[in-house]
């Protein structure tokens, strides 16, 4: 019962999430950008809250990939396709399934809770406070040029990338592929002799 009732609090959370962008996209000149914006960086802001507070590590991994996917969202809205794809192929993609394989094949409960003390909370805590008062302090100094119009998808064109990939860094992107492939091996190794003691 307590599961179906955290759920009706999340959508009527989301309702009202949902509700407020609307409001504030309609009330700006190009709605659909700002909607996009506060979208994505709503999903990523809750999502990384529910990274921090939640204390099962499945659920965790969930949380983690909607923080994932709003960055690819705003690299969208930045027009960086490439890096839209990278974060989503590489990050929402492999790093999410080598976590969730991680915890189920080293967790003997694959439902691990997570446990903090006070003291490491309020250890958290004072240290979020000053890396917040840092932030907030260059963000204020900071000088913020008004672009004047939209950044262009040309401005990094995935074929231009594709093309360095395969002439100029072409030997470490082969260093790269094979050191990936030896790692994988060595995981594969280490888990069979774990699991053969």
């Amino acid at each position: 019962m307590s599961d179906v009732r955290t759920l009706l609090r999340i959508g009527a959370a989301t309702a009202v999430v949902l509700a407020l962008i609307c409001a504030l996209a309609l009330l700006s000149a190009h709605p659909l950008e700002t909607f996009g914006f506060y979208f994505f960086a709503a999903l990523t802001v809750v999502s990384s809250l529910a990274i921090a507070l939640t204390t099962d590590i499945v659920r965790t991994a969930a949380w983690l990939l909607g923080a994932l996917c709003g960055v690819a969202g705003l690299y969208l809205l930045l027009a960086a396709n490439f890096l839209a794809a990278i974060q989503l192929v590489v990050y929402a993609g492999g790093i999410m399934v080598l976590i969730v394989f991680g915890v189920m094949l080293t967790a003997r409960d694959p439902r691990l809770q997570f446990t903090v003390s006070r003291r490491e909370v309020a250890l958290a805590g004072a240290t979020c406070g000053v890396l917040l008062i840092g932030l907030l302090t260059v963000l204020l100094r900071a000088v913020w040029p008004m672009w004047t119009k939209s950044p262009t998808a040309d401005a990094t064109p995935v074929r231009a990338i594709g093309e360095a990939l395969l002439t100029t860094y072409l030997l470490p992107f082969e260093v790269v592929s094979i050191l990936l492939l030896a790692a994988l091996i060595a995981a594969a190794y280490l888990a069979r002799s774990e699991k053969t003691q």
